[in-house]
């Protein structure tokens, strides 16, 4: 019987038919169709879909295998369909997200787990080492000093805040290590926003600013196909995104400390900082050592916090003014030099 079975490539943002299929077939295995991914790899048995498997950029998600054909060679050869396909299209080093409990399915497949949040979900990637290897480079980075911090920031643009956030840190330890999300899920991309902070930065003689790595989670691309509870998926992607930091990155890096700016407005930041004092502080929560989290006051400007969302909104309506005001010249200048970019 499976010597029928044949592989495609399918659109499902092309192909009503195949979005249908695909989405009754993850259903009956409990999984939703994640909307950010519109290319599968499918199994298909007589046209009928037996099998998927979702590929965004270098993550693998929503794979699915009808209960009449697992245990056995399809989801192997599956697969290693999708790795090739991803491999065909430049991503050679891949991630999957799915439940602890398919673990084994997907070490068969050639995926080592990264870590895991109990009863929730795993992160695996395709290589033994990549996690490894990582924490070599950043290691070659290593500062001396008895206190060594780090700010993870998105800088979507940089702001006077995050200069001022990253200058009173830097203050307060030996070392610093800031790390730019890399994803470009923003208005700015992630080359200019990596730019800008460095150009921002730069004064600060004590400070490293980092381009971050696919171990860095966005909030913005966690696939949350696999869990139905919107507190389960923000406990999933903060524990996900902090113990990898607490586990590997910090201990890179001999970081011991974490700055982060209050979070007066926004409940999803604000339940972070909250999710850091947990991850990062509670001595059960792994053996490595603690990371000590500051929070730090945000600045204001004419009696306004300072922000990236509000100096977007100054953006979209075209004050201008206004925006010089919460931004160091160096952002000022680039944001001057390409207004006419921005579509808003």
């Amino acid at each position: 019987m499976y010597d029928l079975v044949d592989y495609a490539v399918v659109d499902i943002s092309k192909s009503e038919q195949d979005y249908q299929e695909i989405k009754q077939l993850l259903l009956r295995s409990d999984l939703n169709l994640d909307s950010q991914v519109t290319i599968f790899i499918v199994a298909k048995v007589n046209t009928k879909i037996i099998a998927c498997a979702g590929i965004e950029r270098d993550i693998i998600k929503c794979v699915a295998i009808d209960s009449d054909y697992r245990g056995n060679q399809l989801n192997l050869t599956l697969m290693d369909h999708a790795i090739k396909y991803a491999n065909d299209n430049g991503y050679f080093h891949l991630f999957l997200y799915t439940k602890p409990e398919n673990i084994d399915f997907f070490k068969g497949c050639g995926f080592y787990p990264i870590v895991e949040i109990t009863d929730l979900v795993v992160l695996m990637e395709n290589t033994p080492v990549g996690i490894k290897q990582y924490c070599k480079k950043l290691n070659i980075q290593q500062k001396e000093g008895g206190k060594i911090g780090s700010i993870v920031m998105n800088a979507n643009p940089f702001t006077k805040g995050h200069q001022y956030l990253v200058q009173y840190a830097a203050s307060q330890c030996d070392w610093l290590h800031v790390f730019v999300v890399n994803e470009n899920a923003s208005l700015f991309s992630f080359d200019t926003r990596l730019k800008l902070v460095k150009d921002g930065t730069r004064q600060i003689k004590n400070v490293t600013v980092h381009a971050s790595s696919p171990y860095i989670i966005s909030r913005a691309t966690f696939p949350t196909y696999f869990l139905k509870d919107k507190t389960k998926i923000d406990q999933a992607y903060m524990g996900i995104d902090l113990l990898i930091f607490r586990n590997y990155i910090a201990p890179a890096l001999n970081i011991t400390y974490r700055f982060v700016g209050t979070e007066p407005y926004d409940e999803v930041t604000k339940a972070y900082n909250e999710a850091m004092r947990y991850w990062l502080e509670d001595k059960k929560v792994t053996a490595q050592s603690v990371i000590n989290v500051v929070e730090v006051p945000r600045i204001t400007e004419d009696d306004t916090i300072v922000s990236a969302s509000l100096v977007r909104k100054l953006l979209a309506s075209k004050q201008y003014e206004q925006v010089k005001k919460l931004v160091p010249p160096t952002t000022w200048d680039y944001l001057s030099a390409n207004l006419d970019q921005f579509k808003i």
